[in-house]
């Protein structure tokens, strides 16, 4: 398994040693993912060193510049759309060839609740993800008769460093009344890059605690 990181390299190094912890095989590999290069040298180093094609790519890189549409700048607009769905277009462009060689593969996309209902304040945020959703609903069709799924897991409010600074008042539009966990959201992952969602492509799993319904 890969562990891609930007500039956290500690973090990423943890995780890999939770993997071995584990019982699994891990490394950690620096790149950015804007940079159009960056999706041959990730996958380069990764095949070289486990001597396979790379047949599960979980995109989950994400960055949110918030503000309203009168105020929101290009730069801001810019940035997020680059980070939040241009790099997983590319990666999954650079995935899907050795996937559909081999016949098989599995590639989950982190979407967000957010690209399936408004949030004022987040048009770039939300125009990426709901991007994102489009992104893997058409490139499921595209390789399902290979063997190859794609899926996108779409979280509503999770408790992470990102947004531990929101209010938590906010957590009344929640029907669950609560923030989610990365765990729980990582078990959805599990599920649809295991042999078990063989036959579930081009869905959405919204982890939102009712958010979306």
């Amino acid at each position: 398994m890969g562990i891609n990181y930007r500039s956290d390299r500690e973090a990423a190094e943890r995780v890999v040693d939770q993997i071995a912890g584990d019982g699994g095989e891990a490394i950690a590999v620096g790149a950015d993912v804007t940079d159009s290069g960056a999706p041959d040298r990730l996958f380069g180093t990764l095949e070289d060193h486990f001597g396979a094609p790379v047949l599960a790519l979980v995109n989950n890189a994400g960055v949110s510049r918030d503000d309203l549409v009168p105020t929101l700048g290009d730069e801001d607009w810019s940035t997020v759309i680059e980070v939040d769905l241009t790099a997983a277009f590319r990666l999954t462009r650079r995935a899907l060839v050795p996937m559909m060689r081999a016949r098989t593969g599995r590639i989950v996309n982190i979407a967000s609740v957010v690209g399936l209902r408004a949030n004022p304040g987040q048009a770039n945020y939300a125009a990426a993800k709901a991007g994102l959703i489009a992104l893997t609903k058409t490139a499921a069709v595209e390789v399902a008769r290979r063997g190859v799924t794609v899926n996108a897991v779409a979280p509503g409010w999770i408790a992470t460093e990102m947004t531990a600074e929101l209010s938590k008042d906010l957590l009344e539009h929640v029907p669950a009344r609560r923030a989610g966990t990365p765990e729980e959201v990582a078990g959805c992952v599990r599920f649809l890059a295991s042999e078990e969602a063989s036959y579930v492509t081009g869905a959405v799993l919204t982890v939102d605690g009712g958010m979306a319904a």
